[in-house]
């Protein structure tokens, strides 16, 4: 790593945390979605989320989940 990056783990993850609304929609957020496993009324599911963090659906499977993002024409990706 070289000494004028970030000194710990993380630490881009931790600024990008930190980004106000408008600056996210800058980078085309408006556009991402992500996707990540949860459990919903006790049986497995797919979480929907707005780049920001906001759960905007859920999904029984990750093939649904998918094909709901890209009907309303976002990006899907896979946050692990």
């Amino acid at each position: 790593m070289n000494k004028e990056g970030p000194t710990r783990p993380f630490a881009a993850a931790d600024a990008l945390r930190q980004l106000a609304p408008a600056d996210w929609a800058r980078f085309g957020a408006e556009q991402i979605a992500y996707i990540r496993p949860i459990v919903l009324d006790g049986a497995p599911a797919v979480a929907i989320h707005s780049a920001d963090g906001t759960q905007i659906g859920a999904a029984p499977d990750t093939s649904l989940a998918t094909a709901a993002i890209l009907q309303h024409e976002m990006l899907p990706v896979l946050v692990h």
